[in-house]
């Protein structure tokens, strides 16, 4: 019952602190998008691009500044770590093996930041900073730029125009995401997070051994993996690590700080359409599925059934024993709710139900809330999704805000929502029909079964966290995987804004008696009974041979 209540209080003090910065954040950042006005810096960096910031650019124009900002930095990346041993503060460390160069440099480009290596043993503190730490910048604000472009499609009446990409991209990631970001540094620090450019120290053992301790920029990479949605850990334990997240309050912090952006875009949202209720309608459809997640992750960890569990009133095993089981569970859901990936337990030794609701997280397409940007456009094409159904059922062409859910609209909501599943179903089979993809696997049967496919799920939802009990640092599986994540960010990117240009060209309808009101808790209800019918038919079959059959064993 202590355990209980501790997580009753620890998640009701963040949906507090989560309803208070909604608005104020919401309206910020809704004050950024829409500035005509350049700040100094921001002027100077498009000309050293050779950007006309005031130009707009049509949906396709708009894609191609997306893909070639990333293939660029993609490759950056992957040379920055390619020759690390010739740049300062490199550790000592060899370069990064090419076939974990090409999976790390796409996993962050695509703010999935899978990681598999451990970092504080691969990574100098100049890649650390330089290349990671500045990926968990931008390629956040790829997500918000996506995301506005999609709001500006249902705002925008008869335009062929989105807005200019690198003036979305700079402004969120200078206007938003740095100050946030520095702040929650700061904090961090005071909290006991390390943040140094120290070679690593060696200490004695109580065994009589020696242990090599690496310091390093840690507070201010953790404060924007965790805003940015990111969750690339400096060490490999991530946020378990007490380097990383040191005590209590700054485990509460680090959720707070992965949860405030997605949830206050929606507010950003109603205001550019010019009705807050919309924006109220999709944060209740969020907030209804974060919290039977979060409750139900939380409940399977603490009153699941046997023997040893019933003894210690919880199922202990994999749980950060600083912060508790409540604490670890709610963490564990928030981090596979949004897209961070960061991890402060061990998700392959929870019980078999509760090691599946992570799981379950990532297949709802991480929308509640969702990844910065990532999530707000995602649950943006379920309440399209959910018009066109509610037509079909009344016989009337669907509409969402002004528009009208035709034909191209439908194929673009569609194939987005069929892609993801498609490269995780995919790419689970094919590594259990071949040899290099089953060699890797430390167990088998259900649980084995559910390693593998939480691994492909993290890796197309752009999540990152790690179910383990697979060694996926294998030429096979750091290319698959990579594979998985270039096709799972870019893909959805590319139908996103083609919807938004769609969007934006039509010159919008007025509201009649046969509109569906979208903005009522009706339309909750059936945004989410969609999100969750969707994907329990795409993906029960495979639940029902991993951890179901695991967990009703």
């Amino acid at each position: 019952m202590n355990g209980t209540l501790a997580g009753v209080v620890f998640f009701g003090s963040l949906v507090l602190a989560l309803a208070v910065v909604y608005r104020p954040l919401g309206d910020y950042m809704y004050r950024v998008y829409t500035d005509p006005g350049h700040w100094r810096i921001e002027r100077l960096l498009y000309r050293l691009v050779g950007v006309r910031p005031d130009a707009e650019q049509t949906w396709g124009a708009y894609a191609r500044s997306v893909l070639a900002f990333s293939a660029i930095s993609i490759l950056l990346l992957y040379a920055f770590q390619r020759v690390q041993q010739y740049l300062p503060l490199n550790l000592g460390f060899d370069p990064v093996k090419p076939d974990q160069a090409w999976n790390t440099a796409v996993s962050f480009v695509t703010n999935t930041n899978w990681q598999s290596y451990a970092g504080e043993q691969t990574m100098g503190h100049l890649v650390q900073m330089a290349g990671l730490a500045v990926q968990n910048f931008v390629s956040a604000a790829v997500g918000m730029a996506i995301a506005i472009v999609l709001v500006r499609g249902f705002a925008r009446r008869g335009s062929g125009h989105l807005g200019n990409f690198w003036v979305d991209l700079v402004r969120g990631a200078l206007r938003i995401l740095l100050p946030i970001a520095f702040v929650g540094a700061l904090v961090l620090v005071a909290g006991g997070v390390v943040q140094n450019l120290a070679s690593p120290d060696t200490v004695g053992t109580v065994a009589g051994g020696t242990q090599h301790l690496t310091g390093g920029p840690v507070a201010s990479q953790e404060a924007i993996k965790e805003l940015g949605t990111n969750g690339g850990g400096f060490y490999n334990a991530n946020s378990a690590h007490p380097f990383e997240n040191p005590t209590p309050w700054t485990n509460w912090l680090e959720i707070f700080l992965l949860l405030m952006i997605p949830f206050a875009l929606t507010r950003t949202f109603g205001r550019i359409v010019g009705q807050l209720r919309q924006g109220y309608a999709i944060a209740a459809v969020m907030g209804i599925l974060a919290v039977v997640s979060i409750s139900l992750t939380m409940t399977f960890q603490l009153m699941h059934q046997g023997t040893v569990p019933e003894a210690v009133g919880a199922a202990t095993e994999g749980t950060e024993a600083r912060f508790g089981v409540a604490n670890s569970a709610v963490f564990a859901a928030s981090t596979t709710l949004t897209s961070t990936g960061a991890v402060n337990s061990f998700h392959d030794s929870y019980t078999a139900l509760g090691g599946m609701m992570p799981l379950v997280n990532m297949m709802l397409g991480e929308v509640a809330p969702g990844g910065v940007g990532a999530g707000l456009y995602g649950m943006l094409i379920l309440a399209v999704i959910t018009v066109f159904v509610a037509g079909l059922m009344v016989g009337r062409t669907p509409e969402y805000l002004g528009k009208k859910i035709g034909s191209r609209e439908i194929k673009y909501a569609s194939l987005y929502f069929l892609v993801t599943p498609a490269l995780v179903l995919a790419g689970t089979a094919v590594a259990m029909a071949t040899e290099s993809g089953r060699a890797a696997m430390l167990n088998s049967g259900p649980h084995g079964l559910s390693e593998v496919l939480y691994a492909f799920t993290s890796a197309s939802n752009n999540n990152g966290s790690a179910f383990a009990g697979v060694t996926v640092n294998t030429v096979w599986y750091d290319t698959a995987l990579g594979l998985c994540m270039v096709l799972g960010r870019f893909l959805p990117i590319i139908l996103v804004l083609g919807l938004a240009g769609s969007l934006a060209r039509q010159g919008g309808t007025h509201v009649s008696a046969g509109t569906l009101p979208t903005h009522r808790p009706q339309f909750v209800g059936m945004v989410t009974g969609v999100t969750v019918i969707l994907v329990a038919l795409t993906f029960l079959p495979a639940l029902a041979l991993g951890p179901l059959a695991e967990g009703l064993h």
